[in-house]
């Protein structure tokens, strides 16, 4: 199943109350699932729709209206986003031919996804399918097979647990070094990457034979080939469950495929369902942006599963290479078990004192176990091959802030720095890359969007400066990449860094050559990123670098307001030229109404902002006054038309999801035969007519998620009762944040607002990057 496209997933475990790290129970996909227009309108296993596939949400509202939380939608957004790139969608959309367009206009995104697939490649090439089962502990190598022995020497009792652990982790390897500043290589324009693998009609036609043998839609063909390979017909008809591989496949609907296909042989304590459904919870949990989860919790969620012995399930699915496992916390030493024999009659206190935290074994994916070490491994590098003692002081002394010196100074001392303030704090990177090129040095700021892009441009006064950091992984900006690989950079500064996730960080601080600098800078309080992992926020917690934190306000009475938001405090503040309006509404109908009156009239009267100027955020998808809903009825009002391209019309606004995490804001332009065509700020888009349903949608309004990274001259921020479940601080941070000039929120979640900022903040997620970094040997240290 799929849902809404552009919907950013792995922010669960940031933004929602309702979240937990264990991983989701049975039936708890949100309602999302009911309205997506793509796969989660096949049936399930059975060719009939499956109402399982539509539950409520553990915290949602009642009532007949399905009311989508972050929560909800972004863990199905994953699946939709993983479906444009892995699956053509079935349903084209209805474009008029019209004149021929430059293929390469998907370049970008092509490439951008084939630069997220570079460090799963390794992992790929040792992964041969399995035809047959695989003698335990023998499928696996490198890191697995050497977590394994471990597991295995501890459980025997050949050596402790803190045997494994204790060991000095080696200093990084120099890897390359930095290319020489006097000549840099420019490399051309990429050509088009390829693209997502593509399924010969004879491995369709054998899939589809299997699925209707299975009793599952032959819908599920095309997904099926892109998950599994040209052999998943053979592979469905050894291991039904390998059908979990599909996104948006339940494991209800994958035990009735399996039932369907072995009979008799079909069991819950199967090897084949364990195995599966431990790779399963693992993918829904870096949904929710975990890279490791807890292993109780995983055992839980498989007796919940109906798993006999959870506990063999785990230790299967370990030595099958289904999952890796860690150990966090220092196990107690046969020394301190002897003391605490001895002096079994000590006091309570005396206990306590001598008491150490209990060993946390974690479960991973060996994807982000790699991402995870390969990122500290690179962080490291850059921390300890940089030149120390640079001589930055003039331009430190030119700077334009005591904070913006601040950074100068401390970049010019360190090959990591992490800088953390509001809006107004994107100024002291902007004067960090102006002094370094200012010394003759090749510096960049990279963006998550095209806006923040154009921003940072205009702050630097120098377009060359600024790229995206998708532009700058694929080739297409920036200043190419030297003869060894690495971009041709002595200083790139990462704006917008909370949302990086692990996959990409990795992919980037692998392109650093030795010697380069690398700020991460971002503001701490935002919602977290659409990736699996916390890279940002591990990066501060570990102290593995010197940390700038900006001492510059955002001004103005929404700069006020945000700022007592990070803080958990919702204050009244002054806006004598209504910067800030609260708009009471009664009910849903009343909100959307409300919305579009502001969006269409008083905004644009009372502030001169037009109406595309505005965008309209709200909480979820679904539900009466969620984004569907709002984009029908801001059509209706800005841009009525019948939608003869597949849905849209000439002057929509929409969002495009050019790979996942990503959420473009565009203008339809027209449709051809090759696609539907969009200006998404600037840059010209084709998107191909079988993509089209899974990949845009109308964008008058969007959630927070797909928000994040960007501003607007005014925002209106919606919140219908139904919405309350889904507030946090950082979302409500994030959302309120989008505003330059106005913003106005259409309140009607009562008391539901102030609980929220002052009591829910953000979800940790679980992840493996923060220990691994405070356990490197780095000559740097927080300031």
């Amino acid at each position: 199943m799929t849902a809404l496209p552009g919907e950013t997933p792995g922010t669960v475990g940031t933004d929602t109350p309702q979240d937990t790290v264990s991983p989701p129970e049975a039936g708890a996909e949100g309602p999302e699932h009911a309205e997506a227009p793509d796969a989660s309108d096949a049936p399930d296993a059975s060719g009939t729709p499956d109402p399982s596939d539509v539950p409520d949400a553990p915290d949602a509202s009642e009532g007949g209206e399905s009311s989508d939380t972050p929560a909800d939608a972004e863990d199905d957004a994953k699946g939709d986003a993983e479906d444009a790139e892995d699956a053509e969608a079935e349903a084209g959309a209805d474009a008029a031919p019209a004149a021929a367009a430059p293929a390469a206009e998907l370049s970008e995104a092509q490439a951008e996804l084939a630069a997220q697939r570079e460090l799963r490649e390794r992992i790929e090439k040792r992964k041969a399918e399995k035809a047959a089962p695989i003698a335990a502990g023998t499928g696996l190598s490198g890191t697995a097979a050497d977590l394994l022995a471990a597991v295995r020497a501890v459980e025997s009792g050949e050596k402790s647990g803190t045997a494994f652990f204790d060991r000095p982790a080696a200093p990084p390897a120099s890897r390359r070094p930095a290319p020489a500043a006097a000549q840099p290589t420019r490399t051309p324009a990429p050509e088009a990457a390829p693209t997502a693998r593509t399924a010969t009609p004879e491995a369709l036609d054998a899939v589809r034979a299997v699925l209707t043998e299975g009793g599952a839609p032959e819908a599920l063909a095309r997904p099926a080939v892109g998950a599994l390979g040209e052999q998943a017909a053979e592979l469905l008809r050894t291991d039904p469950w390998r059908l979990l591989a599909v996104p948006g496949v339940r494991p209800e609907q994958a035990d009735g495929f399996a039932r369907a296909l072995l009979g008799a042989d079909c069991g819950p304590d199967d090897g084949r369902r364990t195995a599966a459904l431990v790779g399963w919870l693992l993918e829904r949990a870096a949904l929710q942006g975990h890279t490791a989860l807890d292993a109780d919790a995983v055992r839980t969620a498989l007796a919940e599963r109906a798993v006999g012995d959870p506990d063999a399930a785990v230790r299967d699915a370990v030595e099958e290479g289904v999952a890796l496992v860690f150990q966090e916390g220092d196990e107690p030493s046969a020394d301190d078990a002897g003391a605490a024999d001895s002096d079994g009659e000590a006091d309570e206190a005396g206990d306590a004192d001598v008491a150490r935290e209990p060993v946390q074994v974690l479960l991973g994916l060996d994807r982000y176990a790699l991402a995870e070490e390969s990122l500290a491994d690179g962080l490291a590098r850059l921390v300890n091959a940089c030149e120390k003692a640079a001589d930055w002081a003039e331009a430190a002394a030119s700077a334009p802030s005591p904070s913006a010196a601040e950074l100068i100074r401390t970049t010019a001392a360190a090959g990591l720095v992490a800088h953390s303030g509001g809006e107004a704090a994107r100024a002291e990177p902007a004067a960090l890359i102006a002094a370094a090129r200012g010394l003759g040095l090749r510096a960049l700021g990279a963006t998550h969007s095209e806006d923040g892009r154009r921003r940072l441009a205009a702050a630097t006064g120098d377009p060359d400066t600024a790229v995206t950091l998708s532009g700058l992984l694929s080739g297409a900006q920036g200043p190419g990449r030297d003869e060894d690989g690495a971009l041709a950079l002595d200083l790139l500064v990462v704006l917008d860094a909370p949302q990086l996730d692990v996959e990409g960080a990795a992919v980037l601080v692998e392109a650093l050559a030795d010697g380069a600098r690398l700020v991460l800078s971002g503001d701490p309080g935002v919602l977290g990123s659409a990736g699996a992992g916390r890279v940002f926020a591990d990066v501060l917690a570990s102290h593995a670098c010197p940390q700038v934190v900006s001492r510059t306000p955002d001004p103005g009475p929404i700069g006020e307001l945000v700022s007592g938001i990070g803080i958990g405090e919702l204050n009244q503040v002054d806006a004598p030229g209504k910067e800030v309006v609260i708009v009471p509404v009664r009910d849903a109908g009343e909100a959307v109404h409300r919305t579009v009156q502001l969006v269409a009239d008083s905004v644009p009267r009372a502030f001169g902002i037009p109406a595309e100027e505005t965008q309209v955020i709200t909480v979820g998808h679904g539900g009466a006054a969620g984004t569907r809903a709002l984009n029908e009825a801001l059509k209706q009002r800005l841009n009525p038309g019948p939608g003869r391209f597949g849905g849209f019309d000439p002057g929509d606004r929409v969002v495009h999801v050019p790979a996942p995490g990503r959420a473009v804001p565009g203008v339809v332009l027209s449709a051809d035969a090759e696609g539907l065509r969009l200006d998404c700020g600037g840059v010209p888009v084709v998107v191909p007519q079988e993509r089209v349903e899974s990949s845009v949608r109308h964008g008058w309004a969007l959630s927070a998620h797909q928000a994040a990274g960007m501003r607007w001259p005014a925002a209106v921020v919606v919140l219908p009762g139904d919405a309350a479940q889904g507030l946090s601080r950082p979302w409500v941070y994030t959302a309120f944040g989008r505003g330059e000039r106005h913003l106005s929120v259409v309140h009607g979640v009562d008391q539901a607002l102030p609980h929220a900022v002052a009591q829910v903040p953000a979800q940790e997620r679980t992840t493996r990057l923060r220990p691994l970094l405070e356990a490197l040997p780095t000559s740097d240290a927080a300031s």
